[in-house]
């Protein structure tokens, strides 16, 4: 061999063979090779966690996957101090994926420079990142197309449609692409908004009379990313702006990134015009986890968090949260809780109690109401005080009515209970309003659209 790293090559295609794809991505896959000495071989990995986990579980793999590169046998000496690999260390080995798939793991990046015009804050979660993503089956297609975009702004996938359920992490990649674009083209004006944000900017716009300064906002972006662009669904002069924008960049040869929790034909409420060009570009989607891919997710969160968490609990918590990575963050922050305040260390009996708490979290009632009605209030182009208030207006009258039938739908309060919620009104009321809703959802499919559009968006808030 030339080189430790040619031998450190084979190893890892060795630990390749051995390892599920999962497996070999979290805890292999960003070990650098150091030197080495006579018989023992020096590697590097970047956090005491890691290392332990490695000594603990991967410790004999590595010994024979060095056995069989070099025909000895070889001892494996892990650090995971800066000191300890020198300059000249390599920064990557194989198995790491080139530029367009991050590794799970690497060095910090250096502080991405500011976006023009846009405060930090605006721009997603700088902790959001490729190197903190875990890659499974169920997001792979995803993660390869956020890749490509966020290597060929504009030129890989333009718009970019990244769909799935709540939780399951187009967030994050939204954030990932924003935050590798900042640290690759520093110049560019990044614009991340929230649907629900952008609509009421344009709200605050049209009623300041500032809507010259809104255009100037989206429309000279290089990038825009959107998240959970379904709620734009149902709100005419928002969809306008949107669609106005929308061809301004795209016209331009600007990149444009959505996410919603459903492709654009299953969002009812959205305009045809709108619809078509959203699937102009690609569209990826998320499905849940894996079994494996959840346990790499947990012990990932518990690395970060600092928490060693045995095999036994990141399986049982596995098991049973399926559908939601922000529930497994969840189950993780608890674990690190009852550590911290109790001096309980991580248990199958910890986690049926940590489990436990984030079933049983729902939000509470009459914050539920009130996106209930502000939600509807959006769609129909009224005010929430107006739903409250006694006027007969036609438009308000249906927004209410809807709101008493998805309040009742969502919540399962009683119709009398419902009643005080909509400004002391007697629940015979709200048995009428609910029995119109339904009639009319029996008979005109648009509307039906629109308020089952709206109980899906409430449900994703």
């Amino acid at each position: 061999m030339d080189s430790f790293r040619e031998v450190f090559d084979l190893a890892c295609q060795y630990c390749q063979k051995e390892l599920s794809e999962v497996a070999y991505n979290l805890w292999i896959k960003d070990i650098e090779p150091v030197r080495l000495e006579g018989s023992v071989a020096y590697l590097f990995v970047r956090s005491a966690f890691k290392k332990s986990i490695v000594e603990e579980k991967y410790l004999g793999l590595l010994k024979k996957s060095f056995e069989q590169a070099l025909g000895f046998e070889v001892d494996v000496s892990l650090s995971c101090e800066e000191s300890a690999a020198p300059p000249s260390a390599p920064a990557q080995t194989q198995g790491t994926a080139p530029s367009q798939s991050p590794p799970l793991s690497a060095a910090a990046p250096a502080d991405p420079a500011p976006a023009v015009h846009e405060p930090e804050d605006q721009l997603g979660s700088t902790d959001e990142t490729f190197d903190t993503f875990i890659v499974g089956p169920s997001n792979k297609f995803a993660h390869a197309a956020s890749c490509a975009v966020a290597n060929n702004p504009a030129k890989a996938y333009n718009p970019l449609f990244i769909y799935g359920g709540s939780g399951l992490g187009k967030t994050h990649l939204l954030s990932a692409i924003c935050n590798e674009i900042r640290k690759t083209h520093p110049e560019f004006n990044i614009v991340y908004v929230k649907g629900e944000d952008f609509t009421n900017e344009l709200i605050r716009a049209i009623g300041g009379k500032q809507t010259q300064q809104f255009h100037d906002k989206y429309r000279v972006a290089d990038l825009l990313a959107v998240d959970d662009i379904q709620f734009i669904g149902g709100k005419e002069s928002t969809q306008e702006e949107f669609f106005h924008t929308f061809n301004a960049l795209y016209q331009a040869g600007k990149q444009i990134i959505l996410t919603s929790d459903r492709p654009p034909k299953e969002i009812k409420t959205l305009e045809d015009r709108l619809r078509t060009r959203f699937e102009w570009g690609l569209l990826a989607d998320i499905q849940p986890p894996d079994f494996e891919t959840r346990v790499a997710i947990i012990q990932r969160k518990a690395e970060m968090m600092n928490i060693e968490i045995p095999d036994d609990v990141a399986e049982y918590i596995a098991n049973r949260l399926k559908n939601n990575i922000r529930q497994l963050e969840g189950a993780v922050k608890k674990l690190k809780a009852y550590k911290q305040l109790a001096g309980s260390n991580p248990s199958i009996l910890i986690a049926q109690s940590a489990i436990k708490d984030i079933l049983s979290d729902h939000q509470p009632i009459p914050m539920t109401v009130e996106r209930i009605i502000t939600e509807v209030a959006r769609t129909y182009g009224v005010t929430a005080e107006d739903i409250r208030s006694v006027k007969r207006a036609s438009a308000i009258s249906t927004a209410r009515q809807v709101s008493m039938y998805i309040v009742r739908e969502i919540t399962q309060m009683s119709m009398a209970t419902i009643g005080e919620e909509f400004g002391n009104r007697d629940h015979s009321t709200v048995v009428y309003a609910i029995q119109q809703v339904q009639k009319n959802m029996e008979k005109d499919q648009h509307f039906k659209e629109t308020v089952d559009d709206i109980i899906k968006n409430i449900r994703t808030l």
